[in-house]
């Protein structure tokens, strides 16, 4: 008998008949002998609508209240997933993220897991219950309901399967896997078996939308084994796991993007010690995670300073840094929230030289200007004019030859 943590997103459970087919596949795996824990989204489509109900009645929304609402979506998923169970005889209780209770700090719409006390759900399983918990949501200190971000889900499944030291943690989705790249742009992406979780990190901070960055980092600190599936069929998907169960890799196993990026440039920045800690500063005490940064060569005693964010948070990083720049003397703050990023990913890359001057040059033949770079030992990252988003990413799978063979 095994412990499984079963995680379903918004597309596997966005309808009655869709939960419905969950809660078969639940029993089948609970009549098999396991102890099991559901994590659940809210149904597709139903956290936009909820946030979008916020934004009709403020532009800029109390991020409490903002929680508040926001997590009533995975309520009402957890409940129906357990009248479904309970309906077909299987024993199921739901849990709200405060009941558990998942612990957060008071980061609200992007709240980070402090600690998870699993006696609840513990408790449930010796009782014979599937314990059907609500993802993405949680508790601060002060008694508030939080929430993760987008994506979740992911982390709190995860989270749940490292405090319960579950055997495996199941990612049910949409798609069957993790693939060299988006299916949707490529046809001819090509499904993987293994992934380390090194790759797997990079892969999801870098846009790739099938596992949340956070669940990641959970899954590689607790040494969670974590199963990529699909919801809508039995196929093996792809495992997420050490580098050591790997015996073999590409130069590049994935491309990725994300069009959700935003570029903010200070002009004429004093270069004196201390005046980027003055212009960042304001942004981590907003909560604003800022990504590639570039600086330019000072000359004149003056320097351009160049970095990136979630464009999301593009509004309100414009309103800090414009203050921000004020302070220490900058002539002026210039923002763009119409830039992609493309990145490369490979475990193999830290012993191959050349990998950086091919997406170069594959890029340069197609007329696609660099705006930044930002490098790792596994990722070589650039950032372009989203407009060229889908052609970077085919251009650069065929250049490594990413693809099925035909």
């Amino acid at each position: 008998m095994a412990l499984i943590v079963q995680k379903y997103g918004g597309t596997s459970v966005g309808t009655v008949e869709k939960i419905k087919n969950v809660a078969k596949r639940v029993a089948r795996t609970k009549e098999q002998g396991n102890d099991l824990v559901v994590v659940v989204s809210a149904m597709s489509g139903e956290t936009n609508r909820l946030l979008g109900l916020a934004n009709q009645i403020s532009e800029m929304p109390n991020e409490r209240e903002l929680d508040v609402v926001a997590a009533t979506g995975e309520q009402v998923t957890i409940g129906l997933l357990a009248i479904a169970l309970t309906g077909i005889g299987c024993k199921a209780k739901s849990f709200c993220g405060f009941q558990i209770p998942v612990l957060t700090d008071a980061a609200y719409v992007k709240a980070r897991i402090r600690q998870i006390r699993g006696e609840t759900i513990t408790q449930a399983l010796k009782e014979g219950y599937v314990a059907v918990v609500a993802g993405f949501q949680g508790i601060d200190d002060s008694g508030s309901i939080t929430t993760l971000g987008r994506g979740g889900s992911d982390t709190s499944a995860v989270a749940v399967a490292a405090a319960l030291k579950a055997d495996v943690c199941e990612i049910y989705t949409d798609v069957d896997g993790v693939y060299t790249t988006d299916p949707n742009i490529c046809a001819d992406a090509r499904k993987l078996d293994k992934i380390s979780f090194e790759e797997m990190l990079e892969l999801a901070s870098l846009g790739a939308k099938v596992l949340q960055i956070r669940s990641v980092e959970f899954g590689m600190k607790y040494g969670v084994r974590i199963h990529v599936r699909s919801s809508f069929n039995d196929n093996p998907g792809t495992i997420v796991t050490t580098e050591e169960e790997i015996m073999e890799t590409a130069v590049v196993s994935g491309v990725a993007y994300s069009k959700s990026e935003a570029k903010i440039t200070v002009v004429k920045v004093p270069d004196r010690p201390g005046i980027a800690a003055k212009i960042f500063k304001p942004l981590s005490e907003a909560n604003i995670v800022v990504d590639v940064i570039v600086q330019n060569v000072s000359v004149t005693g003056f320097t351009d300073l160049t970095f990136t964010i979630g464009r999301t948070d593009y509004k309100k990083a414009m309103q800090i840094t414009s203050m921000a720049a004020k302070d220490v003397g900058a002539e002026r703050v210039v923002g763009d929230d119409k830039i992609a990023k493309v990145s490369i990913v490979g475990l193999a890359m830290r012993s191959h030289s050349g990998v950086a001057l091919k997406v170069f040059e594959t890029l340069a033949a197609e007329g696609i200007n660099i705006l930044g770079i930002s490098t790792s030992e596994i990722k070589i990252s650039v950032l372009i004019e989203e407009k060229y988003t889908e052609l970077a990413v085919r251009v650069l799978h065929g250049a490594f030859g990413l693809g099925n063979p035909s």
